[in-house]
C-alpha cells in the first residue's frame, strides 16, 4: 500500500527591512510603517540606524562630528554615546511604536542578534565590518513569531563595541537567514541624471552611473550593499522610501515599487 502524498507547505523567506535614522524624527512616518508591518502575514526583521540621532547627541556634547566615504567615522571615546543613541534611545522608541502598534517586537543590538565583526579601517576609528552572523538567534525569535528590531551595533572578538553602517548590517543579517531585503531611505527610488526613478538596476548599471557622478555618497554605498546582498543570499533587493510604507505590502504582493536591484539584467 502505498505512502499518503504529503504535501509541504511552501517555504515563506523572511523579510529584512533596514530603516533610516530620519524616520525617528517623525512619529507619523513611524506609526504609518508599524501600520503596515502589522499588516504582514510573512516573518521580517527591521534593521535600523539613527544617524540623526546620534549626530545630535554629539553635538550637544561637542564632538566633531565626521564622515568620510558616506561612513560615520567613529573614534573610540564617542562610541558609549553613538552606542547609547542607537542601542538604547533609538532602538528603544522603535520597539515602543511597533508595540503599540500591536507587533509582539523584540529590541535587539547586532550583538544580541549574533553578529560578529571586525574593524573595516584605520581612519574610521570603531567603524566595523561583520565578519559571521549565527542566524539561530533571529531564526529562533522570528520561528515563536516575534519580531525584532535591530540596531547597527556589533562588537569585535575583543569585545570592543563597533559602528556598523546599518545597509551592510542589514545585508549581512539577509544574508543569515536567507531573507529579502528591503532598503527603507529618504528617497522612493534611486534616480537617474534626470532625477527620475529607476525601476531596476544590475550590477554594469550600477558601476557605470557611480562612475559617471550620477549615484553619490551613501546612495553609492547604499545600491552597493544592495547588489552584494542580491549576488550572496540570491533573493531580491529593493530600495524604497520610508515616507511611502504601503511600498513593503505592494512589493510582497508582487507589485513594482522603488527600484529594484540585481546581480544581472537577466
Amino acid at each position: 500500500m502505498s505512502k499518503p502524498l504529503v504535501v509541504k507547505p511552501p517555504v515563506i523567506k523572511p523579510l529584512v527591512i533596514k530603516v533610516g535614522g530620519a524616520l525617528l524624527n517623525d512619529k507619523a512616518a513611524q506609526q504609518a510603517l508599524f501600520a503596515q508591518l502589522a499588516q504582514l502575514s510573512r516573518p521580517w526583521v527591521l534593521l535600523h540606524g539613527g544617524g540623526a540621532l546620534v549626530d545630535q547627541w554629539l553635538s550637544k556634547l561637542g564632538f566633531n562630528v565626521e564622515r568620510r566615504r558616506g561612513l560615520r567615522v567613529s573614534p573610540a571615546e564617542q562610541m558609549p554615546f553613538i552606542t547609547g543613541a542607537l542601542a538604547g534611545c533609538a532602538n528603544t522608541e522603535l520597539v515602543s511604536g511597533a508595540v503599540a502598534a500591536s507587533i509582539p517586537a523584540i529590541g535587539l543590538s547586532m550583538v544580541d542578534a549574533g553578529c560578529s565583526a571586525s574593524l573595516l579601517a584605520d581612519d574610521l576609528g570603531q567603524v566595523g565590518e561583520v565578519t559571521h552572523t549565527n542566524p539561530e538567534p533571529l531564526q529562533k525569535l522570528l520561528a515563536a513569531d516575534f519580531r525584532p528590531l535591530v540596531c547597527s551595533i556589533a562588537c569585535g572578538a575583543d569585545g570592543a563595541l563597533l559602528n556598523i553602517n546599518a545597509d551592510d548590517a542589514a545585508v549581512a543579517i539577509a544574508k543569515a537567514i536567507g531573507g529579502d531585503l528591503l532598503l527603507l531611505s529618504d528617497v522612493p527610488a534611486v534616480l537617474d541624471g534626470n532625477r527620475q526613478p529607476i525601476p531596476k538596476l544590475d550590477e554594469g548599471q550600477i558601476e557605470s552611473l557611480i562612475t559617471e557622478g550620477v549615484i553619490v555618497d551613501g546612495m553609492a554605498v547604499k545600491v552597493r550593499a544592495a547588489l552584494a546582498a542580491a549576488k550572496a543570499a540570491g533573493g531580491k533587493v529593493l530600495i524604497a522610501s520610508w515616507q511611502q510604507p504601503e511600498a513593503i505590502v505592494q512589493w510582497c504582493a508582487g507589485e513594482s515599487v522603488g527600484t529594484e536591484i540585481s546581480e544581472s539584467s537577466s
